[in-house]
C-alpha cells in the first residue's frame, strides 16, 4: 500500500534590500556596499547575490561617452547593429574575440572569458555612460565577503550576478560571474540517487542556479534591488569562483 502524506522538507528564503540610488560620479568603493551590508541584521551562512551594475558604480567602471574615440571598424558595425558607435567601441574594447556578428547583434568572448552579447556593455541603470563589466568580479566578490565578515563577524558568501542570454533558449537569466566564500561548480559525482546508484557525471552550476533565483527579486528594470540576501541555501561553503563555470575552449562544442 502506498503512503499518502506530504511535508515540509527544505526551505530557502530570498531577501531582496533596497540601498541609495548611486551616480556613475560617486565612485564609492567596496567599502560603502559592505557598511551599508554590515548594518544589516545577516545570518551566519547567508549568501549575498549583489548586481554587477552597482559593483561597475562602486568601482569608477563607467565609460564616460565623450571619452571614447570610435574607430571605423566601430563605425561599421555601429551601422549593422543599429547602435552607437562609442557603445560598439566599448564592446570590441571589451573583447578579447569577437564570435559571431549578425543583425543587430554581436556575439563576443570578453576578458574575463565569458561568451555573451555586446561583451556584457550596457547602458541600463546609469544615467549617463557606459556601462562595462567589473574589471575582476571574483575579486570583487573577494573583496566585499572578506569586509562583511571582518565587520560582522559572520561567515557569508558572495555572488556577483549579470543576466545572459542562452544558446537555443530564449530570454535572459541570472549568472554567476564573480563568486567568493561557496562552491560555484557544485561536483556530484559518486554521490547516490534516491535508489542508490552513484552519479557519474553531475555537476550543478550552482552560482548561477542562486544567481537566478535573486534576479526575479533584482529585475532588470526599475525595480531598485541590486542586492539580493539567499538564506538557508543548501550550498558548500568552499573557495569557489566564477571562474569555474567558464567551459573550456577545448570542451566547446560550438565554436
Amino acid at each position: 500500500m502506498v503512503e499518502r502524506y506530504i511535508k515540509e522538507k527544505r526551505r530557502m528564503e530570498l531577501i531582496g534590500l533596497e540601498i541609495p540610488v548611486l551616480s556613475e560620479e560617486d565612485n564609492l568603493g567596496i567599502e560603502y556596499l559592505a557598511d551599508l551590508l554590515a548594518s544589516y541584521p545577516l545570518k551566519d551562512g547567508d549568501i549575498i547575490v549583489v548586481a554587477e551594475t552597482l559593483i561597475s558604480k562602486l568601482e569608477g567602471n563607467i565609460v564616460k561617452r565623450e571619452e571614447v574615440k570610435p574607430t571605423p571598424e566601430a563605425y561599421r558595425l555601429a551601422e549593422k547593429l543599429g547602435k552607437p558607435p562609442e557603445v560598439v567601441q566599448v564592446i570590441l574594447d571589451e573583447a578579447r574575440e569577437v564570435v559571431k556578428v549578425g543583425e543587430g547583434f554581436i556575439i563576443t568572448e570578453t576578458k574575463h572569458g565569458f561568451v555573451c552579447a555586446n561583451s556584457g556593455v550596457d547602458e541600463s541603470n546609469v544615467k549617463d555612460g557606459i556601462k562595462p563589466l567589473p574589471k575582476d568580479p571574483d575579486r570583487s566578490a573577494s573583496l566585499l565577503r572578506e569586509m562583511i565578515e571582518r565587520k560582522t563577524g559572520k561567515r557569508v558568501g558572495v555572488i556577483i550576478s549579470d543576466s545572459m542570454g542562452r544558446p537555443f533558449r530564449r530570454g535572459a537569466c541570472g549568472v554567476a560571474i564573480g563568486v567568493s566564500g561557496i562552491c560555484a561548480l557544485w561536483d556530484k559525482k559518486g554521490e547516490r540517487d534516491l535508489f542508490n546508484r552513484p552519479l557519474k557525471s553531475t555537476e550543478v552550476a550552482i552560482g548561477d542556479e542562486l544567481a537566478s533565483a535573486a534576479s526575479i527579486l533584482m529585475g532588470e528594470s526599475h525595480e531598485g534591488i541590486p542586492v539580493v540576501i539567499v538564506r538557508n541555501a543548501p550550498v558548500p561553503f568552499t573557495d569557489g569562483k566564477g571562474k569555474d563555470l567558464i567551459r573550456p575552449k577545448e570542451e566547446d562544442l560550438f565554436r
